[in-house]
């Protein structure tokens, strides 16, 4: 009876399910729910931006926010260049971590940390965007988003009490914000003379670690207290404002600091030539020292004289006494048309016994041809006395990579009062009705100053400097600049054309010590000028 009772069951169980399912089967076959909707299709312009960012959550940053650069051109440089970054960049870790490993293993009576392989791997970092900001100052300042998945094999072997332990890291992944900026800006290779590089926020860091051969991240609770404490390391050693300095270069070579004052007095010139119809000369000299961006200083025009004196006085900042050298040259005063040049003279400043006076008595050339056979006409001479003076240890302007420092003035500034320097940049979107050849003119206490002109160009750079020896602190005083377009052609029409002005009050010029701005030029439409002013005093 029990064998029937299981045999029945089992039949029972079978045929039920097979109807079961051939029921199911054709229920869902033949009948269609009443109560499902179609989906709504909605077009991703109609999203808003959190369910975009849920949707797609791997949207490059130069999408996503308009502040990022496209970088596809950097990415394939790095894909093309990882090879040999690959080495340089372990080279350069080995020789950052080197100093900091000696400096920390006395502290855990460790004998010696050592790296037994080094490399990043085949796979290089990509660069998902880049935010480039723009400064008044001589900086560049760059944001890239760093993502490397890599496949690194870095093993390191730990020395204590007579054991050796090796730790290897593989699979790395960092996802990074560094802020890299290139200061100061020199005009020598590579342009910049160091790389400071900070981190914006905690980088995000995963990787395995093998120890003895086996996965030590698999330990519980030791994998999250790792990442935790590597972010924080970081952190605390290269988050913004805290930096990594790279330097590149010399600062104080790149951009040739001042090493002395060269004193120049101009005495008299002799047996000068006949240059105006009547027979006479109106000299004046021009100084100038080569290699310097500064403009010529001048003597007064003696007219109709041709053996002048003048007994003036100048003094110039040297900053490469081996190359620059003293350029000398005489004009006849035209007050219509150009100014005829009656000769020149140079005199290289190597030539100098430093602290010792030279009185000098210079033939006038036509130009300092050797071959030139003009040069063997006589066109008078030139007394000066030149004195180099090289600064001193305490007198040597330092932290000259400070692009936000004011320097000191010069020897002979008057105790109450200073030198006031004046830089005049760029300007931009500054044009005229009839040509745009800008160049400034600066107006201060009635002594006018220009640049140079710029031709056919709406966004000119000058980086012109301009110093006033004053008495006192200007604080009740005013600059006033205008741009100025002059026409590059001979015409009595539209020679000259003002495309701006603007004045500025120097009492915070005196009580900040440097002040570098864009003004908004009156009188133009959309122009701007860029000024940098600096009040330097002997204290």
């Amino acid at each position: 009876m029990g064998i029937l009772s299981t045999i029945l069951g089992l039949w029972g169980f079978g045929v039920g399910t097979s109807i079961g399912v051939v029921i199911g089967y054709y229920m869902f076959i033949y009948f269609q729910p009443t109560d499902v909707k179609d989906p709504v299709i909605r077009p991703l312009v109609e999203r808003d931006t959190k369910s975009l960012q849920r949707l797609l959550t791997e949207i490059p940053l130069w999408i996503k926010n308009p502040d990022y650069d496209r970088v596809d051109w950097l990415n394939r440089f790095i894909e093309m260049m990882w090879p040999y970054l690959d080495k340089a960049i372990c080279k350069t870790a080995k020789n950052i971590a080197k100093p900091i490993i000696a400096e920390q293993i006395p502290k855990y009576k460790i004998e010696s940390v050592e790296f037994e392989t080094l490399t990043l791997g085949s796979l290089p970092p990509t660069v998902s965007g880049m935010k480039v900001y723009v400064t008044d100052d001589k900086e560049l300042i760059m944001e890239p988003t760093v993502k490397w998945a890599g496949n690194p094999n870095i093993t390191i072997a730990v020395k204590a009490f007579g054991l050796k332990a090796t730790v290897q890291v593989v699979d790395l992944q960092v996802f990074a914000t560094p802020r890299i900026t290139l200061k100061p800006l020199v005009p020598t290779f590579p342009c910049f003379a160091k790389i400071y590089v900070s981190l914006m926020e905690k980088p995000h860091v995963d990787f395995g670690l093998k120890l003895f051969g086996a996965d030590a991240m698999s330990i519980p609770g030791l994998y999250r207290f790792v990442q935790e404490l590597i972010k924080d390391q970081v952190a605390n050693m290269y988050l913004w404002p805290k930096t990594l300095e790279v330097p590149i270069m010399d600062p104080g070579k790149a951009m040739k600091k001042p090493v002395g004052i060269l004193h120049v007095k101009v005495v008299r010139a002799m047996k000068l030539k006949k240059k105006d119809l009547l027979g006479g000369s109106d000299p004046y000299v021009k100084l100038k020292l080569t290699e310097d961006k500064l403009p010529s200083k001048k003597t007064a025009v003696r007219h109709s004289n041709l053996n002048p004196e003048w007994n003036e006085d100048f003094k110039m900042v040297v900053k490469d006494p081996e190359s620059q050298a003293l350029e000398l040259m005489v004009y006849d005063w035209e007050q219509v048309g150009k100014h005829d040049k009656m000769g020149m003279n140079v005199i290289p400043l190597k030539e100098l016994t430093p602290d010792e006076t030279k009185v000098m008595t210079l033939d006038l050339l036509k130009n300092m041809d050797p071959n030139d056979v003009q040069n063997e006409k006589p066109r008078g001479q030139i007394v000066v006395e030149v004195l180099y003076k090289p600064f001193t240890e305490e007198e040597m302007p330092h932290n000259i990579e400070d692009s936000n420092e004011v320097q000191k003035a010069p020897e002979g500034t008057p105790s109450g009062g200073g030198m006031l320097v004046v830089i005049i940049h760029e300007a931009q979107n500054v044009e005229g009705k009839h040509h745009t050849n800008p160049y400034v003119r600066l107006l201060f206490r009635g002594e006018e100053k220009k640049t140079k002109h710029v031709k056919k160009n709406r966004d000119p750079r000058w980086e012109e400097e301009f110093e006033f020896m004053l008495e006192e602190p200007p604080t009740k005083d005013r600059l006033h600049f205008e741009v100025v377009s002059a026409s590059s052609r001979m015409g009595l029409l539209h020679p000259k054309e003002s495309l701006g002005y603007v004045d500025v009050n120097l009492s915070d010029v005196v009580s900040n010590k440097r002040i570098n701005e864009k003004y908004n030029l009156i009188d133009s439409k959309n122009g701007r000028i860029q000024i940098e002013l600096q009040w330097r005093t002997s204290s």
